[in-house]
């Protein structure tokens, strides 16, 4: 049995040692800030891939697109410099990947290199359905007339698969939008659809989905003002930056 001195030096030490009763609540929830996307699921499709140009005739082969018979995909636009649309989506996309798995999400991309062909538009939206992905986001730059420039939205309309999301589909686009715009400064487009926003039922990635999608088509890659932007990695930073935020927002707000 302890004596009186010693049983009190016991009950000292366990009183110094012992965490405060609101140390772990605190670690707790400093560990959800720093890991806001913890068990998350966010799809990411970067569109076209760089070895398209190679293989036109499987990209050109049909396939169902929800609604009616689509090319499997196309090769995508590029700049007059040369720069091609699947590569600032693919960095873009990188980009936006690593800050999401810094947030403690898993990512699923529907391609992981920019030297291969496909998949196909299908194949693609399979791939984020299979994955129950809580979000995802179609990574594209426009290819519209030169005076044109900015950045637009594109939702799904109702066609079977997709009825579940419409509405959470445009509520995570109208968030993508205004922290796009915010990050980086890029206007609303001037061309394409209506306020930013451009409802679509032409597209397999949207007509398909069973997530929250939106396509967005970041700028516009034939406009000198956009294209001398868009090809800086200082650029394609702050657009994964944006695309981020809009994506955390939308899913701590469900």
């Amino acid at each position: 049995m302890l004596g009186t001195h010693a049983l009190a030096s016991l009950l000292a030490a366990l009183t110094l040692t012992a965490p405060h009763p609101a140390a772990g609540a605190t670690a707790t929830a400093s560990a959800a800030a720093a890991k806001p996307l913890a068990g998350k699921v966010v799809g990411i499709d970067p569109g076209h891939n760089g070895g398209n140009f190679s293989d036109p005739s499987f990209i050109n082969h049909s396939v169902w697109n929800g609604r009616e018979e689509e090319a499997c995909d196309t090769t995508g636009t590029e700049t007059d410099g040369g720069y091609t649309e699947a590569l600032f989506n693919f960095n873009v996309a990188g980009y936006l990947r690593a800050i999401l798995i810094r947030e403690g999400a898993k990512v699923v991309m529907t391609r992981r290199t920019n030297e291969g062909v496909g998949p196909c538009i299908d194949r693609r939206a399979h791939i984020l359905d299979k994955a129950r992905a809580d979000v995802a986001i179609d990574i594209h730059a426009d290819g519209g007339p030169s005076g044109g420039r900015g950045v637009a939205i594109l939702t799904p309309v109702p066609d079977g698969p997709n009825d579940r999301v419409i509405a959470s589909s445009k509520r995570f686009g109208r968030i993508l939008l205004r922290r796009y715009t915010m990050v980086t400064g890029i206007p609303i487009s001037n061309y394409d659809g209506s306020g930013g926003f451009s409802p679509r039922g032409d597209l397999a990635g949207l007509n398909l989905t069973t997530v929250p999608k939106v396509l967005i088509e970041c700028v516009n890659m034939r406009n000198a003002t956009d294209a001398a932007r868009l090809v800086k990695p200082s650029f394609q930073r702050l657009a994964a930056k944006s695309m981020a935020e809009a994506i955390t927002g939308f899913l701590q707000s469900r």
